[in-house]
């Protein structure tokens, strides 16, 4: 029966019920048939409650099934064209949609977990507990461990490696050497932080890139001895030449003294000297070189970044007004600070200072701009530019190999070293340059 003629039909033989019981109340038919007919009406409304109650009833346990996941349930349809069909049938096509979206994210969550467990770079993840969530076969080959249920178990494995995932914030990475039972492995830790239901967790990624620094260092020491070779070559050349030289001149003469004359005396001394003078410049070189191998350990202090570029602009005011450069400076926020080695980090702004200045020589526009602010990870970046030629391509590639220069005067070792300076304090430097528009050189701090 439909719910709504079954409801009107329950209500109207209330409604005569309740008229014969005033009737027999007002015309006295006695007690018996009065209580007969209250107890019928009390009867009537606890079905008629009871019929009622029935569809709020399915409604419940309709809802109770989706709370618990359970979309099995189906809800019979006798296709009567009944309101209760019509519910029936809307019932089940909500628990056969919502059924085919659980499969359907089950699908993709055992995808994503299977591609996560097998992607060659070991990745972990943990909530704010330590408790791993997932970590997939890569890291346990790297850590070397068949089973990790809590991050602070890798204290045990390697205590640098447990320290450093527990310190690096988000886009934070460090070079972590750990012994394994293949050999040494570099590996680079990469953190990210999420929240993901109000949870706090954590993504470590472990890549062992031991392989890749082997072949960059035969890289290194390639270009590092085609350097050297070609430098010490450069002087020892014409000094052995002109040593030759001299040589042969004195042994020439060495039976008749008397033939040695006021003018190959001073042959003799410009010879001397120009030996002494070469192998000075040697000496230089391995002086510059040996700078490059000894740089010392950062002291971290706190370090006022505005004070920093108010120093720098007294420092460098002579060559700016001789060559009549103007200096910017933009802080954001003004306030910044920055935690580093303030006498190293002066060192390499200068270092870049000058660099620009020599840009901006032969410039229309002579402008270098000092700029300090936080981007969107978090990390503090100190910008040098300058309204200079820019760099060629070719050479923007090799300007922090040691000992390549573009300047006619220049050792060549001043972005090297700046470079080394960076890497102590777990940073980066980076260049961005157009031809006749200018050179950026930035400085990241991870913080």
């Amino acid at each position: 029966m439909d719910y709504k003629v079954g409801l009107l039909g329950r209500i109207a033989f209330l409604a005569a019920t309740l008229f014969l019981l005033a009737y027999t109340i007002f015309n006295e038919w006695g007690v018996f048939m009065i209580s007969l007919f209250l107890i019928l009406v009390a009867i009537q409304i606890i079905f008629f409650l009871k019929y009622s109650e029935s569809s709020f009833k399915k409604v419940r346990v309709f809802l109770d099934n989706i709370k618990q996941d359970k979309y099995s349930q189906l809800y019979p349809v006798k296709f009567d064209g009944t309101e209760t069909d019509d519910l029936h049938i809307e019932f089940n096509a909500i628990l056969a949609k919502l059924k085919e979206d659980q499969a359907e994210k089950e699908a993709n969550y055992q995808y994503f977990r299977s591609v996560f467990k097998h992607l060659s770079i070991g990745l972990i993840t943990f909530g704010e507990n330590g408790e791993i969530q997932i970590i997939n076969t890569s890291a346990k080959r790297i850590l070397d461990v068949e089973e990790l249920k809590n991050i602070r178990e890798i204290e045990q494995i390697n205590k640098e490696l447990h320290l450093a995932i527990h310190n690096l914030r988000t886009g934070g990475s460090e070079l972590i050497k750990i012994a394994h039972p293949d050999g040494i492995m570099q590996l680079s830790v990469y953190v990210i932080e999420l929240l993901m239901r109000g949870e706090k967790f954590k993504l470590v990624s472990l890549q062992n890139i031991q392989s890749e620094l082997e072949e960059k260092e035969m890289e290194a020491w390639q270009n590092l001895v085609k350097i050297l070779t070609h430098e010490i070559m450069n002087s020892i050349a014409p000094i052995s030449s002109l040593a030759g030289t001299i040589k042969e001149e004195i042994e020439g003469k060495m039976d008749d003294l008397s033939k040695v004359g006021p003018s190959d005396m001073e042959d003799y001394l410009m010879g001397i000297s120009t030996i002494e003078k070469r192998s000075q410049g040697l000496i230089n070189f391995v002086s510059d070189f040996r700078s490059l191998a000894h740089i010392p350990t950062p002291k971290f202090s706190s370090i006022g970044i505005s004070k920093l570029f108010d120093q720098l602009e007294v420092l460098l005011a002579h060559q700016l007004e001789s060559h009549e450069i103007t200096l910017r400076k933009e802080l954001n926020p003004p306030e910044l600070i920055l935690f580093g080695d303030q006498t190293q980090i002066e060192q390499v702004l200068i270092n870049l200072a000058q660099n620009a200045i020599h840009a901006v020589e032969d410039a229309e526009i002579k402008v270098i701009t000092f700029s300090a602010f936080i981007d969107e990870a978090g990390k503090i970046i100190l910008e040098v530019s300058d309204t200079g030629k820019g760099i060629e391509e070719e050479a923007l590639s090799k300007i922090f190999i040691p000992f390549f220069t573009t300047k006619k005067k220049g050792s060549g070792i001043g972005l090297s070293l700046s470079k080394q300076i960076m890497r102590r304090h777990k940073g980066n430097i980076q260049v961005r340059s157009a031809i006749g528009e200018g050179t950026t050189f930035k400085l990241i701090f991870n913080g």
